[in-house]
């Protein structure tokens, strides 16, 4: 019989495993990313399954700060130039649809900066920025539509489902460039509250 957990056990193991990550994140990485923030016209962010959620949460907090922010694939997104910045949150860099769009931006002369745990990736090679979020994924294979599928059934092998780590340190790290985003462009919290959504 396998042992049990508490669940207040297990948010410790992640914070601790999450306290860890953040230890092994370059601050060069960190600064590429922030200024290619500040210098785009527009940041538009993209990510499949799990990550796109923690992609959107980024674009609306981008957007509480003031930034022009779209999330790509919705209907109200416009056409992109290429002063504009596309950010990726894909743990194994691999995904076929979100890496077929991160290509397409290439192709067209733009550019992309990509959230991943996974640098040496299909997406990785041709971004301009890459932040490696890294984590134990128990050398579990990550390979394309396997690694979607893994996701979908919740097969782990560690103590967390799959991806749970990359997606929540993905979270936990995209709400702490916008704090560190705050602090350079001197925006307060209220100026934050002001642009929430009211109508909800």
């Amino acid at each position: 019989m396998m042992p049990t957990h508490r669940v207040q056990d297990m948010m410790r193991l992640m914070a601790g495993r999450i306290r860890d990550i953040a230890d092994s994140l370059s601050d060069q990485e960190i600064e590429q990313l922030v200024e290619e923030i500040l210098h785009a016209r527009r940041v538009y962010v993209m990510g499949a399954g799990r990550s796109g959620l923690v992609a959107k949460a980024f674009a609306m907090r981008l957007m509480h700060l003031g930034l022009s922010s779209f999330v790509v694939g919705e209907t109200i997104t416009p056409a992109k130039s290429q002063d504009d910045l596309v950010v990726v949150f894909s743990g194994s860099g691999k995904t076929k649809t979100v890496a077929d769009i991160a290509e397409t931006v290439k192709e067209i002369g733009g550019r992309v900066a990509l959230i991943t745990s996974n640098g040496d990736s299909r997406i990785g090679k041709i971004a301009d920025v890459i932040v490696i979020i890294e984590h134990q994924r128990d050398h579990v294979k990550d390979e394309g539509a396997e690694f979607e599928i893994r996701q979908m059934m919740g097969e782990h092998k560690s103590f967390a489902p799959l991806g749970t780590l990359f997606e929540t340190a993905a979270m936990v790290f995209a709400d702490a460039v916008i704090s560190r985003l705050m602090e350079i462009t001197k925006t307060d919290e209220k100026e934050l509250k002001n642009r929430h959504a009211n109508i909800e």
